[in-house]
């Protein structure tokens, strides 16, 4: 490929509305131009980085055993209405009538679509395993649109769906897509983590993202570096870091803490480390009759260190048992109780909330941390003043359950016991979940099992955000020259430099002689024919991010040498002209 022959469009400032690094840098290089908020054209730069993205994934999926089809951008309403997602998904999913006044959707993702190819085609046990993937436009009605490609309402994704017979082999087939994807980001040429993750609004049992680790990326990951456990911070679990409860050694005090509201507060006014408090958050769960009236609402006291943060996620996931042996809890649902509610079941406003001398029942969830402490500092329920001195079963009973509800912080004992934590930021680009029966049934896709009988499907479902990977890549990746690319998906792997092409016999004949043996060897190499100047051509290449480039010159030639520099190079090498091809092939590690 030649630059005369190519779209090449670099700028020298970033638009204003740019705000994260890869933003800038994908406008500047021009691999993508803005149409309108969260939706760019992918310039031929841009075009050349996703198809490289998508052969990877392609390759690794067919290798996999996943048969690759295409589903409508389209899709009918009918289909979400039959799991519940055209009303239970909020204003994200885009939703519009035709000229006949039926409902559509444009496809965040494809599970009701695939699970209906899968109930009229995949009839029988003998059909199955079988993975079908597509790498396809998705649309996403973000409510604000912002950092470019990492958060765009349209984006090019990589989805797949497993179908099986039995849990067992809908673990397989989850165990092959998490392989197949490690494979995919190893050759990518990321430095990424395979996380444990919440399931979220997809649903399901058993979930990983695969995080693309940079220094701005928006989700925490939570690693122990001397083990392989990892998990988004949303999932970690966190260890007491009391083994057991200690005596009580204080007696119960109050004590005045006019104006000291927080945690940090009251522990310095009383001359305490923070961890000896304990922190009151109030939740409400409703019951609703079916006209959709709150007919009770059940108010929760949430008690973590006061050194720790509630994890809501985690506190989504609480159940238990009432008296009448009533399965009751916050998964079905949660709110942060009103300042009404707290005063009736306190007494008192928040910032001087405790479990004591409670005005109405409430529902105790301990940390597993705070069940273990004692001569603990809370809140007396009246303002201006808190209890120090107390402990569990001399002053109040034991909560009703002790569970899992904070986020883990840096140096948690690791869940493994191999080692403690530590926290990093990660860009998620990859999400594999087992669905198991979740769409099936819903939409009551059934196969004829060997007994005879339908069974319904057991599935997972797996997603790449192909284009999200161009940002993620280069937060991970630049400097302040530009974009850093990695071989595999660099828009041009070798870029020739040759100062004078157009005023140069020997020049061009030594650029026009590399450029046909790479081309021959299949490097994908682009010789910039434009007559730029030295400066003006090499910014540009270094602003997009081409891994390799060699630099010819009437004078280099003259001594029979030529430059090569690395991307990450700080400085040129000269090599002998003859030299050049080999040294390339052996970076490029092709024979």
């Amino acid at each position: 490929m030649k630059a005369s022959h190519f779209f090449i469009s670099t700028l020298k400032e970033a638009p204003s509305d740019a705000e994260i690094v890869s933003h800038k840098l994908m406008m500047r290089a021009g691999l993508i131009k803005k149409l309108g908020a969260g939706l760019y054209t992918y310039m031929p730069m841009g075009l050349r980085v996703i198809r490289k993205v998508e052969g990877i994934i392609r390759d690794e999926m067919n290798g996999a055993g996943a048969v690759e089809l295409t589903m409508p951008v389209v899709q009918p309403a009918e289909l979400w209405q039959e799991t519940g997602r055209f009303d239970k998904m909020g204003d994200e999913l885009l939703r519009f009538k035709d000229r006949h006044e039926r409902d559509f959707v444009i496809q965040p993702t494809a599970e009701e679509v695939v699970t209906d190819i899968a109930r009229q085609e995949l009839r029988s046990y003998r059909a199955l395993p079988k993975n079908l993937y597509q790498i396809q436009t998705k649309f996403r009605d973000e409510r604000r649109p912002r950092f470019g490609v990492m958060r765009g309402r349209e984006f090019t994704m990589k989805d797949a769906y497993s179908f099986d017979r039995d849990v067992e082999s809908a673990g397989k087939s989850y165990d092959g897509m998490f392989a197949a994807y490690c494979r995919i980001f190893d050759r990518l040429g990321l430095q990424y983590r395979a996380v444990a993750a919440d399931t979220g609004a997809i649903g399901g049992d058993r979930s990983h993202e695969f995080q693309v680790i940079a220094d701005t990326g928006e989700d925490a990951i939570v690693y122990c570096p001397t083990s392989t456990y990892a998990a988004n911070i949303e999932l970690a679990e966190a260890v007491a870091l009391l083994p057991t409860r200690g005596a009580a050694t204080q007696a119960l005090e109050k004590v005045a803490t006019p104006g000291k509201s927080t945690c940090p507060d009251v522990a310095a006014l009383l001359g305490l480390p923070l961890s000896q408090t304990v922190k009151s958050l109030v939740l409400a769960t409703d019951e609703t009759n079916e006209a959709g009236e709150v007919v009770k609402s059940t108010i929760w006291l949430l008690l973590v260190r006061g050194d720790h943060d509630l994890n809501e996620v985690k506190a989504g996931k609480i159940e238990l048992t009432d008296g009448a042996g009533k399965t009751m809890g916050l998964k079905a649902g949660f709110r942060f109780a009103t300042e009404k509610e707290i005063v009736a079941h306190f007494g008192c406003k928040p910032g001087y909330l405790g479990p004591i001398g409670l005005k109405q029942p409430v529902k105790v969830i301990a940390d597993r941390t705070v069940a273990h402490m004692a001569d603990w500092v809370c809140g007396a329920n009246e303002e201006g003043f808190h209890i120090r001195g107390v402990n569990w079963g001399r002053d109040l009973p034991e909560p009703d359950l002790v569970a899992d509800i904070r986020n883990v912080v840096e140096g948690d004992p690791s869940p493994d016991g191999q080692g403690v934590l530590a926290i990093q930021r990660g860009i998620e680009v990859g999400h594999v979940f087992y669905l198991g029966t979740k769409y099936s049934k819903a939409m009551n896709a059934t196969f004829l099992d060997v007994d005879g009988k339908p069974k319904h499907f057991e599935m997972g479902c797996y997603g790449i955000g192909v284009t999200r990977i161009l940002g993620a890549a280069i937060e991970q990746k630049h400097d302040e020259r530009g974009i850093i690319w990695p071989d595999a998906i660099a828009p041009f792997t070798v870029v020739i430099c040759p100062v004078g092409y157009d005023r140069s016999e020997a020049v061009k004949a030594a650029a026009d002689e590399l450029h046909a043996q790479l081309l021959a060897k299949g490097v994908d190499v682009i010789l910039d024919d434009r007559g730029e100047r030295p400066g003006a051509m090499f910014a540009d290449w270094e602003l997009i991010g081409v891994p390799h480039r060699v630099v010819f010159g009437d004078k280099g030639l003259k001594d029979g040498v030529a430059e090569y520099q690395g991307r990450q190079d700080a400085e040129a090498t000269k090599l002998p002209v003859n030299e050049v091809l080999n040294h390339l092939l052996s970076r490029l590690q092709i024979g």
